[in-house]
């Protein structure tokens, strides 16, 4: 198993170096949550680049726990790559301000997502550098994931490993146990939880991800069924926007 994952290892951060060395940018911006998704991007990243070339945004708002922040803060410190730590709050009080504006907890927390990844373009637009996005398989597939927010980035050295496979690979870079631990949150409110607000745990989604992959996509039980229809309802996120261009 140790092989394997050093081999995985190796193979995203050479994706990770093309990516770089085909844009000429100088380097990655990555949004560090102090959750285990963007753990192992930030230091697979920081592997295949150098920490000169990673810099990490922390983009808490009010509904943020301390315990990450600090925990994302000292990740940064751990790999020694530079970061910034912006309260996004502000930003999300002036939207509340816009006529119509309706309070509603999926509603903000898609706005929290949006402002974060204007804030990472923003960065890397001005140094010049990628965003590196820090989605799973898992939620791409479920589509737990906000369109043109969280999901928007130039490169995604994880993409391709489901949920558990994450944890696995966070054990062999050597994450720091207080972000193992956690129960994952997308932090759109307070004690939000992912597993909680899906309805399922990652273990049971990975399997049931696994088997509908193998059977051409046939649910043949309850939690199957339960994950295909989420992969259905969220197919748009995984297209390209609709047109009438012509297929090149």
């Amino acid at each position: 198993m140790h092989c394997e994952l050093e081999c995985e290892t190796e193979r995203i951060e050479e994706m990770i170096r093309h990516a770089l060395w085909s844009s000429g940018g100088k380097g990655v911006v990555v949004g560090v949550s102090g959750g285990v998704d963007s753990a192992v991007a930030t230091a697979l990243c920081t592997g295949a680049l150098g920490k000169e070339r990673v810099k990490g945004l922390l983009l808490p708002a009010s509904v943020s726990k301390a315990e990450d922040i600090r925990d994302a803060e000292k990740f940064c410190a751990h790999l020694d790559i530079e970061y910034t730590l912006i309260t996004i709050q502000p930003i999300l009080d002036t939207y509340r301000k816009i006529p119509g504006f309706v309070k509603d907890l999926v509603l903000e927390g898609n706005l929290l997502a949006r402002i974060r990844m204007a804030l990472l373009y923003y960065h890397a637009n001005r140094e010049n550098r990628l965003v590196c996005g820090t989605s799973n398989r898992s939620e791409y597939l479920l589509g737990y994931c906000t369109k043109y927010g969280d999901n928007a980035a130039d490169l995604q050295p994880i993409l391709h490993l489901f949920k558990t496979e994450v944890y696995e690979l966070a054990s062999h870079l050597g994450i720091p146990s207080a972000i193992l631990s956690k129960s994952p949150s997308a932090g759109f409110w307070a004690d939000q939880t992912d597993e909680g607000e899906l309805g399922l745990r990652y273990t049971e989604i990975d399997q049931a991800l696994q088997r509908l992959e193998r059977t051409g996509w046939a649910a043949s039980t309850v939690v199957e069924e339960q994950v295909l229809r989420l992969v259905e309802k969220s197919r748009h996120k995984r297209s390209p926007p609709l047109s009438l261009l012509p297929s090149s």
